[in-house]
C-alpha cells in the first residue's frame, strides 16, 4: 500500500527539508520505494539530493502542477536506489499566481500523483513555509502529515494556524488526512529549553511525538552543501542514526 506523508510547518527553520530528504533516503535504504517531493521554490531539497538547478529547468514539479508535462517526465532517479526524486526550481515561486483562477487549484498534485503514486511505497512531501496553495496541494493528497517542531523558543508559535489549516483541510478537501508524528528537532538535552520545550510538545500531543528526538549534529548541517543525505554523506554520524531511528517507527506504524 501506497502512503504519502507531508512534512509540513509554515515556520522556517523547523527541520522541514532536513527531515523529507533524510527520512526519504533512510526509507530507501530500507528498500522502501520512495519517492521525495520538493514543493518548495527555494528548492533545498532538490540540491540536497545532489541535482543542481540547471538540471530541472526542463523539467520539474512547476510543469506537472500547471499540466506542462506529466508525471512520468519529472521523476528522476537520486544517487541511492529505491529512492526517486519529483525536484523543484525557482520558478515554482509563481506557480500559486498561475493556479490560482485554475478549477480544483488545490487538487493539482493529486492529479499528478494519481497515475505514478502506487509505484512506490512511500511519497514525502518537503513543504514549503507557508500555508499557501502549494501547502494546501500538498496536505490535499497526503494521507498524513508529520510536523517537526524545533526545541527553541517560539516553538509552539503559530502551531495553531497549521493545525486550524489541517482541520480545513479534512473538512472540505481530504476527510482522512491525520496528523503521522511531531518530529523534535535541533534537540540538546543539556539545555534546559529544550527539555522544557520537549515537555511542553508532549503535553500536547501526548503519543502523536514520535521518541526519536533529532539532536543538534555538525554532520548532518555539513551534508546538504554536499549534496547528500546524511546515510550517504556519513552514515555512523549521530544524525544519520536519528533519521535512521525515526524510519523505523514510520515504518512501524504500518
Amino acid at each position: 500500500m501506497s502512503r504519502v506523508i507531508a512534512i509540513a510547518n509554515q515556520k522556517g527553520g523547523v527541520g522541514k527539508t532536513t527531515t523529507a530528504v533524510n527520512l526519504a533516503a533512510c526509507l530507501a535504504v530500507a528498500e522502501q520505494p520512495t519517492l521525495l517531493i520538493d514543493m518548495d521554490p527555494q528548492a533545498n531539497a532538490t540540491s540536497g539530493c545532489g541535482v543542481p538547478a540547471t538540471e530541472v529547468e526542463p523539467a520539474n514539479i512547476y510543469h506537472a502542477l500547471l499540466g506542462h508535462r506529466s508525471a512520468e517526465e519529472v521523476v528522476r532517479k537520486t544517487n541511492i536506489p529505491y529512492l526517486s526524486l519529483v525536484p523543484s526550481h525557482v520558478n515554482l515561486a509563481g506557480a500559486e499566481v498561475e493556479m490560482v483562477n485554475m478549477i480544483a487549484r488545490e487538487q493539482k498534485l493529486d492529479g499528478m500523483l494519481a497515475g505514478i503514486k502506487d509505484r512506490f511505497t512511500y511519497t514525502v512531501i518537503d513543504c514549503p513555509p507557508s500555508l499557501g496553495l502549494l501547502t494546501v496541494n500538498a496536505l490535499t493528497t497526503a494521507d498524513s502529515v508529520l510536523i517537526p517542531i524545533q526545541c527553541e523558543y517560539y516553538a509552539l508559535e503559530g502551531l495553531g494556524k497549521l493545525l486550524n489549516t489541517i482541520r480545513l483541510i479534512q473538512r472540505h478537501l481530504n476527510p482522512s488526512l491525520q496528523i503521522a508524528g511531531v518530529l523534535l528537532t535541533m534537540y540538546d538535552a543539556r539545555l534546559n529549553l529544550s527539555r522544557q520545550v520537549a515537555a511542553e510538545v508532549k503535553s500536547y500531543f501526548g503519543d502523536k511525538v514520535y521518541k526519536t528526538a533529532i539532536a543538534r549534529n555538525v554532520r548532518l548541517a555539513e551534508a546538504p552543501s554536499f549534496g547528500q543525505p546524511i546515510v550517504l554523506y556519513d552514515i555512523l554520524s549521530p544524525g544519520a542514526q536519528s533519521y535512521m531511528s525515526l524510519a523505523g517507527e514510520v515504518l512501524s506504524h504500518g
